[in-house]
């Protein structure tokens, strides 16, 4: 049974998209992934210019609710929380959640300067998100000789 995965961010348009896409990518076989925001807004264009770079087209996504799955009584093994502090303290409480995390980024939405800048700070996050992806992968997916999760 592959674990439900769910990440979380403000408005589900760069950050818990980014780290939605780098979880399919790379353990998709393993875990079954969404990602959502406290309200849904509009895919950050510069996000899926950054992560068309890295071979992984995210343009065809939609923005969700958190509240979207709660309604629905879906229940994840993981809520991973991309956002600020005082933003992920508004994610809800999902029913039979066996681990609840925070990862903190930085928002490219707020990124000023040029197009250029704009994307360079993106990338930042963008590099950042795909390690602490990784290192979720490992950690979470480690078997011991006998079978069972560490």
């Amino acid at each position: 049974m592959k674990k439900r995965v769910l990440f979380v961010c403000v408005h589900n348009s760069a950050r818990s998209q980014m780290a939605e896409a780098f979880l399919k990518t790379y353990a998709g076989d393993t875990f079954e992934v969404e990602s959502a925001g406290l309200e849904a807004g509009v895919l950050n264009p510069v996000v899926v210019e950054a992560m068309r770079e890295v071979g992984i087209d995210i343009s065809g996504n939609t923005t969700k609710e958190v509240f979207q799955f709660l309604k629905q009584g879906i229940t994840f093994h993981y809520v991973i929380a991309v956002c600020d502090e005082a933003s992920a303290e508004r994610c809800p409480i999902f029913p039979g959640v066996s681990k609840r995390m925070h990862w903190s980024f930085a928002d490219p939405s707020s990124f000023t300067g040029s197009h250029d800048i704009k994307l360079a700070k993106t990338r930042e996050v963008r590099d950042l998100i795909k390690t602490k992806v990784m290192e979720f992968i490992e950690k979470e997916t480690k078997v011991t000789a006998h079978g069972t999760q560490v």
